[in-house]
């Protein structure tokens, strides 16, 4: 959601933005942008971002002097921030939540993933363990058939004594 383009206030084209590359090393969540270039990029002011920073909507990496610096992804955060704000008229407590909201359901999505795989894994380990527990039953049954001797029911005797005590 927070790869979404700007309204046209802020200028384009930065990594990670409509195909462009990232140089080697970097991803879109390499925070490699001071305020000032981050403010630019989405197209707001800088004490805009550290007000943002502050009330923990966005979260930018830190240098060890303690200065921001913005990821492609933080930048992309901030001009979904600014549009929930400016077109949908959501407050800032509002928008809090609801970024809060939508990292719940990605890492709820990356969860399910993965438990889809490990049941996956699971069904193939137990379909396996069928399939060869099948075969070992059907080479038991096999040899019990070798052994068998038949037995002519109408020749046969059977004798019953009661237990003594």
């Amino acid at each position: 959601m927070y790869g979404r383009q700007s309204d046209g206030n802020a200028p384009s084209g930065f990594p990670g933005e409509s195909g462009a590359a990232f140089p080697a090393g970097v991803d879109e969540d390499t925070p490699v942008f001071v305020i000032s270039v981050a403010a630019q990029l989405a197209g707001l002011h800088a004490q805009t971002l550290r007000t943002y920073d502050r009330l923990g909507l966005v979260s930018p990496g830190r240098t060890p002097g303690g200065g921001r610096r913005y990821s492609a992804r933080d930048i992309a955060l901030l001009r979904e921030v600014q549009r929930l704000s400016q077109e949908e008229g959501v407050n800032l407590a509002g928008i809090k939540r609801i970024i809060e909201l939508e990292q719940q359901i990605s890492e709820l999505r990356a969860q399910v993933a993965e438990l889809t795989e490990q049941l996956m894994a699971a069904q193939e380990e137990v379909a396996a363990a069928h399939a060869a527990a099948e075969q070992a039953a059907a080479a038991v049954h096999r040899s019990y058939r070798r052994d068998l001797v038949p037995v002519r029911r109408e020749t046969a005797l059977m004798i019953w004594r009661p237990p003594q005590h």
